[in-house]
């Protein structure tokens, strides 16, 4: 919901119109998304990337707009990350989102998503457990969410649960490990992991434990770009880098903080690609200032019209009937009538 006013024009930009000539589409009545082309990325793409040596592209997306967006960019894979609980929902971290909140989430994107592969976090609280508890959540995530994976923010203590959700139900899943931040409390807080030998010499090894469990692919994060290189060595799965460097298989960032869109904090391994909230704040107050001075909307411009013939007679009505005399109004022929013609509801 936060970023689609901003990116709401750029995708109108791109949408081609429905039916023939005069039909309009609108945010009620929206055009379907064309085919334009990509193949639908799955597992095997993913595999052939890595084998391949392209670099793989991961992006978190929350909702449709977002989805799109990723969709039409190309992105290999579009996260539905439980950052979405600081990002887009406004709590202090992500351990207050429930699994109710990330599935109506992922509905969202997985409507957007056409030809990205979906990743859905499953959110803390609901795979810590016990095995039973992690492979129901699981396939509720991929029954009711819509998502081709799930990711786990787990290290070797979880491989029993990892290899039950891929190897019992047949549910793809992407490791984490590093800075996981729905366990940042037990961590110290949001800070780098493995900076001395023993703690990179256990991230190796969670590492290795989650390749073994049959993860198919792990999220590195925020960890010193050495020890994410070791890792990505060692394994013979893609790693996901986020704040770990360039030597990892690919890259993932969180989409509100690499378009400007979350005002608490950028991490420091977050590049900016737009600063998209400070465009949209101005936006609002442009609009906010056009409707107090009554410039918006505009008669004959952002309104509909009656053809000339039934507006002559509902002002005669009007008159007679309640004694209003209309404003000016924009009188119009059949050409305008056909310009306000708006899609059928199916």
């Amino acid at each position: 919901m936060t970023f689609c006013a901003a990116v709401g024009h750029r995708l109108l930009q791109r949408i081609p119109t429905v039916g023939r000539g005069s039909a309009r589409a609108y945010s009620a009545r929206p055009t379907t998304l064309q085919d334009e082309g990509r193949a639908k990325v799955t597992i095997r793409t993913i595999k052939k990337l890595y084998t391949d040596q392209q670099p793989i592209t991961m992006m978190t997306a929350y909702d449709y707009p977002t989805s799109v967006a990723c969709d039409r960019a190309g992105v290999d894979m579009v996260l539905v990350g439980d950052s979405l609980a600081m990002v887009a929902l406004g709590h202090n971290d992500t351990s207050q989102i429930t699994m109710d909140d990330m599935i109506h989430h992922s509905k969202a994107v997985a409507r957007g998503s056409r030809s990205s592969f979906l990743v859905t976090d499953l959110p803390f609280g609901t795979y810590q457990s016990d095995e039973t508890t992690a492979v129901h959540n699981a396939i509720r995530m991929i029954k009711e969410g819509r998502a081709e994976a799930i990711k786990l923010e787990a290290g070797r203590r979880a491989a029993p649960k990892i290899d039950a959700i891929v190897n019992g139900a047949g549910i793809p899943v992407v490791g984490h490990i590093g800075l996981t931040p729905q366990t940042a409390v037990a961590l110290g807080g949001f800070r780098v992991q493995g900076k001395s030998v023993a703690n990179a010499q256990a991230l190796v090894a969670d590492a290795l434990a989650l390749q073994e469990a049959g993860c198919f692919a792990i999220v590195l994060e925020a960890m010193p770009s050495l020890v994410a290189e070791t890792v990505t060595r060692l394994l013979r799965v893609p790693t996901i880098g986020i704040g770990a460097g360039p030597a990892t298989s690919g890259q993932v960032l969180v989409l509100s903080d690499m378009v400007g869109m979350f005002d608490r904090f950028t991490p420091k391994f977050c590049r900016s690609f737009a600063d998209l909230g400070p465009r949209m704040a101005s936006a609002v107050g442009e609009y906010n200032e056009a409707v107090r001075a009554g410039t918006f909307p505009a008669e004959g411009t952002h309104t509909y019209a009656m053809p000339a013939a039934a507006e002559e007679r509902w002002r005669t009505y009007v008159q007679k009937e309640f004694g209003l005399e209309l404003g000016a109004g924009s009188a119009s022929g059949s050409s305008a009538q056909n310009a306000d013609a708006v899609p059928q509801s199916s």
